[in-house]
């Protein structure tokens, strides 16, 4: 995939490393000589220097034969008029960076195919952090109606040493939250789990699940249930870390 993206600041680059990590073939657009310069030496991609909401600029950058744009400059306006000719010129995926939540609707109508608010990310992302220390990481999908949650499977623990078939059978595990993932060990590759798949204790799991249902499936987890995983033992209740106000 050809990806062609405006601006070569911390986000930019940090993308353009990213993609190229993942054997895409990457170009940049940045006014700065030295954001070019850095961009063709120490990552090896295409870089072009001027303005990414020039059409000559984009023109020689490929964006016709581009099959993904993300706009990343410094301002909204800029982006907004990036997005705008990358739409004209036929361009199917059109990722921007959002800086201010007016920009949201004029985005979508100018041709954003994504649309990424990173105040709202880097604020979620720390509020999670510090509701849920034991979550590793936290993924939204269709505006935060889903989540999709990696967290370790504690060494004491209910869940631990149960199937997935009978985890999903427990009363007390969500109703709407399922097993999507599983990590045996951090060097292990993620598998996807059926019935008979048994949960380590120190292993991974993804779940999907919503986000009303967070705090019941990660109370489930960490044994904090108040029922015998046997009928001769109970497992220690675990105490989660909440924010207060």
């Amino acid at each position: 995939m050809y990806v062609l993206i405006g601006g070569a600041g911390l986000y930019g680059i940090s993308l353009a490393q990213m993609l190229v990590n993942l054997g895409h073939t990457v170009a940049v657009i940045d006014v700065d000589p030295n954001a070019c310069r850095y961009a063709r030496e120490q990552l090896g991609v295409m870089a072009f220097e001027g303005s990414a909401v020039s059409t000559d600029v984009l023109l020689e950058a490929g964006i016709r034969k581009a099959d993904a744009v993300a706009a990343v400059l410094r301002e909204d306006p800029l982006n907004l008029a990036m997005v705008t000719l990358a739409k004209y010129y036929g361009v199917s995926q059109i990722v921007v960076r959002m800086r201010h939540r007016d920009f949201a609707e004029p985005y979508r109508i100018s041709g954003a195919t994504t649309i990424i608010n990173a105040v709202d990310l880097a604020v979620s992302t720390m509020a999670n952090a510090l509701e849920y220390p034991q979550v590793e990481s936290m993924m939204h999908f269709e505006q935060g109606q889903i989540e999709v949650i990696k967290l370790a499977i504690p060494t004491e623990c209910s869940v631990a040493g149960r199937s997935v078939a009978q985890i999903a059978q427990d009363a007390s595990f969500p109703a709407d939250s399922l097993i999507i993932g599983y990590q045996h060990h951090l060097h292990d590759k993620l598998v996807i789990p059926n019935g008979n798949t048994v949960l380590e204790p120190g292993s991974t799991i993804l779940v999907v699940t919503k986000p009303g249902s967070i705090r019941q499936l990660l109370n489930f987890i960490d044994g904090c249930c108040d029922r015998p995983f046997s009928p001769s033992i109970s497992p220690p209740s675990l105490p989660l870390s909440r924010l207060q106000s």
